[in-house]
């Protein structure tokens, strides 16, 4: 009989360290990418083509997320959530504001 009632599912795998560092790193490439989508709207004052609605699911998203990462105290996930969630309020914000 094992006596870690888990089976050892808990331990992290060899390459998790990798993969945290990978998953930093895609959550800040991701990030910038966005940020030519919000100096498109804000300093262009274009939003032709914005969905309002997509990315209303983006921010929930990402307060779904938010609350998540909290509760795991996880970082790699609720801190990227705080960009996200500045983000695409700046996006909706701003389609609202110059449709």
């Amino acid at each position: 009989m094992n006596p870690d009632a888990t089976g050892g599912a808990e331990r992290a795998a060899p390459d998790e360290p990798l993969l945290r560092k990978l998953l930093g790193a895609m959550s800040v490439f991701t990030l910038l990418m966005t940020v030519p989508q919000v100096w498109t709207i804000w300093v262009g004052r274009e939003a032709a083509g914005v969905s309002v609605l997509s990315w209303g699911a983006y921010l929930l998203s990402a307060l779904l997320w938010f609350w998540y990462g909290i509760g795991k105290r996880d970082r790699n996930i609720y801190l990227p959530c705080i960009g996200w969630i500045g983000l695409d309020a700046a996006v909706i914000a701003g389609a609202l504001l110059y449709r």
